[in-house]
């Protein structure tokens, strides 16, 4: 019977046997066969004195809670705070995850058309979800619903932004755009509007009309969802 021995994780990782080090599994047997460490460690490359690349990797897994839509919301600062995580391994960890919610942005384009809540959702909720203060965006359309181009309109603390209507409406100007879509997140949580989520929706539909724009939705998403206003006939 022939037994596999872990090579101890503090161990620098090129002593390891080639088939248990992070580069060569993926090279040999592909990405998917990597767990979430391993895959980090990589991305990493170094680890810390007596702490590997795969030790500095779990301790930042921990700090998410082994939970990579987590490890999305987790700023610089705190991963600084690890030891051995200096500025450079921690912008790369940061840029992954920037790459990992583009990606998933990147189902629609701007050739896409927008049917309905869903649709916005799908795009918006990869980029705004794992944010820790809220941000307004707006998607600006054509007549057909083809999506020409979105905006972040502005960003807040962890409760509140603040939306500056004349900016929406002379970026739809500019743009052409016949119709918009409103898109804000909620870093609680919460998927449900507050009475200023519905008052600025309601201000922004109001002005809309004296230049002909009309807003489709307003949609709120958060890890746990998205939330239509129209859907939910709160407009």
């Amino acid at each position: 019977m022939f037994v596999t021995v872990t090579p101890p994780t503090h161990l620098a990782i090129r002593k390891w046997p080639d088939s248990e080090k992070p580069r060569e599994k993926l090279v040999s047997k592909g990405p998917s066969a990597l767990n979430d460490a391993e895959l980090l460690a990589i991305l990493l490359n170094t680890g810390h004195k007596r702490k590997s690349a795969l030790d500095l990797a779990k301790e930042i897994l921990l700090l998410a809670n082994n939970n990579l839509s987590q490890l999305g919301k987790i700023n610089l600062t705190q991963l600084r705070k690890l030891r051995g995580m200096g500025s450079a391994k921690a912008v790369t960890i940061m840029a992954a995850m920037e790459l990992a919610r583009r990606r998933q942005a990147g189902t629609i384009d701007k050739k896409t058309v927008i049917h309905n809540g869903s649709d916005a959702a799908l795009f918006f909720k990869p980029m705004l979800a794992d944010q820790y203060f809220e941000t307004f965006y707006v998607m600006f359309l054509n007549n057909a619903n083809k999506v020409l181009h979105y905006r972040c309109i502005s960003s807040g603390g962890m409760t509140s932004t603040v939306v500056d209507t004349k900016i929406i409406f002379r970026e739809a100007l500019e743009a052409h755009a016949t119709k918009l879509l409103l898109c804000h997140n909620h870093p609680s949580g919460s998927l449900r509007p507050s009475q200023a989520d519905i008052r600025i929706t309601h201000k922004i539909k109001e002005l809309g009309q004296l230049f002909d724009i009309d807003v489709l939705d307003h949609i709120i998403v958060s890890e746990t969802g998205y939330y239509s206003l129209v859907e939910e006939g709160v407009i």
